[in-house]
């Protein structure tokens, strides 16, 4: 894969298309258990070994009886108690009913339950009575067995990457270990001798080393391992050798900067000898130049130096194509038509994310607002939104109150 000398722009699908061609799933899988499993990728499905819930049980705390052995004004005679974790023992004798709590089981020949609100408790001779003050229908207020999860219902995919909200279930089940594919190990450093560590103060023409923070800030939240270099010096020597360490503990190598077309710049001559790697200019705003390749024994990425830059490509291209050597199933992100508030300037030739803020009016329809200045190193107007307002490749000037798409950040951006 050589340097990529075609006239015109790469169009965002097919640089997305052609990386995710270039790479496979991760074959390597870990048992872990559930308490570490949060952000894993499942490597195999998951099936319910039990039905939820397992027995038939009560939702209301109240009175457990035959329907038929009941109506309105009825009264039946209590003959014992049902609590969760302590169910009736026995059958529920015809014309008797059973106290009963809030998840109990629900008796053998009892299959309705009223709430206490709507009886009334009178003492007897023979013990208390429950009048049932309201008509009642059968199956009311039970929980019947498995009527959430039947057993052997396939709950995940392989593939799938278990959310905080799934780790509950799961343990409702009692699966207390999976099968999870091995994170990836993805290396990082920046290169510029401008860039500064942070606490240090700037000399002329220096700026602080940003792009690391984002990539590490991103990367911690898809449950990946990273291997940090830091910042490396303009020098050839220095660079190649970060490149080949990188390269060996790695499974992703990602830069930012260095990799404009044309551009002479140790790290492209660099990975020119040391790898195949495609030079691209992409029909993307911001973000046109960018980089995708093989090292010996790992895949590269290398953004754009630009902040934006660098997190629009890393969002839009490298973390789709991460996903899959994950062995994670693809991300759909979600999109809606929105309203745009106010005019919006746009070139034909490239697709536009512009960072945007949407939200939904007094009229329930999504409305969606600019962050202000859309340069490529104006991160505070990326730091206030909340979507991309994606304007096509062919698309120009948009006018106030036209539809356009927008696209939700991914909860790795939040």
């Amino acid at each position: 894969m050589g340097c990529c000398d075609t006239p015109g722009l790469k169009p965002i699908e097919s640089a997305l298309a052609e990386m995710l061609d270039a790479v496979s799933p991760c074959t390597q899988v870990l048992s872990v258990t559930l308490d570490d499993a949060i952000g894993c990728t499942l490597a195999e499905p998951i099936h319910s070994p039990m039905s939820v819930p397992p027995f038939n049980n009560s939702a209301m705390d109240g009175y457990a009886f035959r329907q038929q052995d009941c109506a309105e004004g009825a009264a039946l005679p209590l003959v014992g108690k049902a609590f969760a974790g302590a169910p009736f023992e026995g059958p529920l004798p015809r014309g008797a009913c059973v106290r009963i709590m809030t998840g109990a089981p629900i008796p053998q020949g009892a299959d309705t339950v009223e709430m206490q609100e709507n009886t009334h408790v009178e003492q007897t001779d023979q013990g208390q009575c429950i009048t049932f003050l309201k008509a009642t229908r059968e199956g009311q207020n039970v929980r019947l067995a498995g009527e959430d999860i039947s057993q052997g219902q396939r709950l995940f995919d392989s593939g799938h990457i278990l959310r905080g909200r799934d780790i509950p279930l799961l343990a409702s089940l009692g699966i207390a270990q999976l099968n999870v594919f091995a994170p990836l190990k993805v290396a990082i450093f920046s290169t510029g001798d401008e860039l500064q560590h942070l606490g240090t103060p700037l000399g002329p023409g220096q700026i602080y080393d940003s792009n690391r923070y984002c990539l590490r800030a991103i990367l911690s939240r898809l449950n990946v391992e990273v291997i940090d270099f830091g910042v490396i010096a303009d020098d050839p020597a220095q660079l190649t050798q970060t490149f080949l360490q990188a390269d060996q503990q790695a499974d992703v190598v990602i830069t930012s900067g260095g990799v404009s077309v044309g551009e002479a710049d140790y790290t492209k001559e660099i990975l020119e000898q040391i790898g195949e790697i495609g030079f691209w200019k992409l029909a993307i705003k911001p973000g046109k130049p960018f980089a995708f390749g093989k090292l010996a024994n790992s895949v590269f990425f290398g953004l754009p130096g630009n902040p934006v830059s660098a997190l629009v490509t890393l969002n839009q291209l490298a973390i789709p194509v991460m996903l899959k050597m994950a062995g994670a199933c693809a991300l759909k992100p979600t999109r809606l038509t929105a309203s745009v508030c106010h005019p919006l300037r746009k070139t034909p030739g490239r697709t536009d994310f512009q960072r945007g803020i949407y939200y939904v009016n007094s009229a329930g329809e999504i409305e969606v607002t600019s962050t202000g200045s859309q340069g490529s190193g104006v991160f505070s107007a990326m730091s206030k939104a909340n979507c991309f307002i994606i304007l096509e490749q062919d698309r120009g000037n948009v006018a106030a109150d036209e539809k356009v798409t927008i696209e939700l950040f991914a909860d790795y951006l939040n």
